[in-house]
């Protein structure tokens, strides 16, 4: 809720870039009874926290997309939600990090996290070269995990493996972000006219994957993805796919990230274990960021992120 009422609608102004932001809503879609129940379930917790979710019929549902298969009978809806560019968007973000003046270092490879008077002040690489800082933040996904625990902090969390498939230019037909009850496939329709599609993953799960290449995901996979997204949109029935890739979503052991300052870890920021929601939250994310290490009060109340969650009883 706080990137988008605070961030996204204004991004590609203030970056200067076309981050193809859509704020066009999200449709969670249901088939049967069980999903509609499931769906309820989500709709009425996300009321609660104050975001605008609702159930809505099967009459509603194809009247905001004509595109979905009769077997739909209701989905949760959220108007406020949308989808944009990862591509451009962290383009945006890199070139104009590079005109405020920040350094990027590619090939860095973190080995650990070292204390100096009490304060984690150091950061060890690779190659035994040493970078300091008053203010250390570590944001590396899944690896955070052991970057952290050179210090003697851990954050419980596994790497789920997910797919990503995009498919040729398609006539224009809708521009919801969609999902199902099933969480089988997630996605929407890009500006250019193709469609990219999301999904958990299937046998990249039980293989053993090389974590330092995503250039691939598994032919059964991809063939029970395609099947899920035919089964909603039977439009898309003969849609060409031109490429596929895996990606790793750092997954918290409660669903929920780690963001601020550990008590136990003087000099450290943790931002970490975004359960597949990085992209999205970023902007605000990043904003409190800032605010941290400048002592600021967060735009939002961080409270119920804290790393100690993990350790109170």
């Amino acid at each position: 809720m706080c990137a988008v009422k605070n961030f996204w609608p204004t991004l590609s102004e203030e970056w200067g870039v076309d981050t193809e932001y859509t704020q066009k809503g999200n449709l969670r879609l249901g088939k049967t009874e069980a999903h509609l129940k499931k769906l309820n379930t989500l709709a009425e917790n996300c009321s609660n926290m104050g975001l605008d979710v609702s159930m809505i019929s099967a009459q509603e549902v194809h009247d905001l997309n004509p595109y979905l298969s009769d077997q739909v009978i209701g989905a949760s809806f959220c108007p406020t939600d949308g989808h944009a560019n990862p591509l451009t968007t962290t383009l945006g973000y890199y070139t104009n990090a590079l005109a405020l003046g920040v350094q990027f270092f590619t090939g860095a490879k973190v080995m650990a996290l070292e204390k100096y008077r009490g304060r984690v002040r150091k950061v060890i690489l690779a190659d035994g070269s040493v970078m300091e800082a008053g203010d250390i933040i570590v944001a590396a996904g899944y690896q955070s995990r052991s970057i952290i625990h050179t210090i003697g902090l851990d954050i419980p969390m596994v790497d789920e493996v997910d797919c990503a498939l995009v498919t040729e230019m398609e006539p224009v037909m809708f521009p919801q972000m969609l999902g199902t009850a099933d969480a089988d496939f997630y996605g929407h329709q890009t500006r250019h006219g193709s469609f990219v599609f999301g999904a958990v993953a299937g046998p990249e799960a039980m293989m053993d994957v090389d974590k330092e290449r995503n250039d691939f995901a598994h032919a059964a996979t991809l063939g029970a993805s395609c099947r899920a997204v035919e089964g909603y949109i039977p439009a898309l029935k003969n849609a060409k796919i031109v490429r596929t890739w895996t990606g790793w979503c750092d997954c918290t052991s409660d669903g929920v990230c780690v963001l601020g300052r550990p008590k136990e870890a003087d000099g450290l920021i943790l931002a970490a274990g975004f359960c597949g929601h990085g992209f999205g939250t970023a902007p605000a994310v990043g904003y409190m960021l800032s605010q941290i290490v400048s002592g600021e009060d967060t735009l939002c109340d961080l409270s119920a992120l804290r790393y100690e969650r993990f350790t109170e009883e």
